[in-house]
């Protein structure tokens, strides 16, 4: 990973060095304070140019392309909510997505895999180990939002999320959050109804360069990417682990988030 990661400014490899224990730190401060954080730069740019060359045609030529009506759940209901509540208005999300078993020997699969990485987000999280996700396709994801395609407004059912940002649009596309939204203790359905009528004056929002690593901890926290605009589309990559082994989607999940149920290579 020497010549793909910058290293050198993220010392993954010694996570027990000076450098190392002090990178820790300043993530699990930002994950405490923000919720987040980010590690601009951490794929270099000739990595960046290569992930792309490697996956692009594949998404060009054998994404599947996932338009879905969902609200900010991703529930059809919500016990004890009216279906009419406007916190469960629906919205609107399109992107187009590659698998990890369509990039078989690609750089972007090589990274996830890289064991120094997996021990450096669990530390970050506070967590025994992570390991890596069993399903051959839903391991590593990569999303393209084309022109006017978007990630709306919603909640994590993981508790964290990790992506790898690969390519900006030439306008818009912007990673919007909106902290601690809801809690264990309060739902705050009257707050998700105002964040989704425009009217929480408390939105952020986050602009990345391509090769930003970014962990993200959105249970609570109400995030959507905003609408790209242009020829260029958004590229980002989502590496998926757990703190269990094993892990699989089943193939009713396999197919709402990818069409198919099987994996290319059991597909024949």
């Amino acid at each position: 990973m020497q010549g793909h990661l910058d290293l050198e400014r993220y010392p993954l490899q010694e996570p027990e060095s000076d450098e190392g224990q002090a990178l820790i730190a300043r993530c699990r401060d930002s994950l405490a304070e923000e919720g987040m954080f980010d590690l601009p730069g951490f794929l270099r740019p000739e990595g960046v140019e290569r992930c792309l060359a490697e996956i692009m045609p594949v998404m060009d030529g054998a994404s599947f392309t996932h338009r879905r009506s969902h609200n900010v759940y991703f529930e059809p209901s919500v016990p004890g909510l009216p279906d009419d509540h406007p916190a469960l208005q629906p919205l609107e999300t399109a992107n187009h997505t590659v698998c990890g078993d369509q990039l078989p020997g690609a750089l972007i699969c090589s990274i996830y895999d890289w064991p120094p990485l997996a021990d450096f987000l669990a530390a970050t999280l506070n967590k025994p180990r992570l390991h890596a996700m069993a399903d051959p396709m839903a391991r590593v994801n990569v999303m393209a939002y084309r022109s006017g395609e978007a990630l709306n407004w919603h909640f994590d059912r993981a508790e964290f999320t990790v992506t790898l940002l690969l390519q900006a649009p030439q306008a818009g596309g912007l990673f919007q959050y909106r902290r601690d939204l809801r809690s264990i203790d309060d739902p705050n359905y009257d707050g998700v109804a105002r964040l989704l009528a425009g009217q929480d004056g408390r939105v952020s929002s986050l602009v990345q360069a391509p090769g930003t690593l970014s962990v993200f901890k959105g249970e609570n926290t109400a995030h959507r990417v905003t609408p790209t605009e242009g020829g260029r589309p958004r590229v980002v990559a989502v590496f998926s682990y757990y703190e269990r082994q094993g892990v699989q989607f089943s193939e009713e999940e396999r197919l709402g988030f990818y069409g198919r149920r099987v994996p290319a290579a059991e597909a024949g």
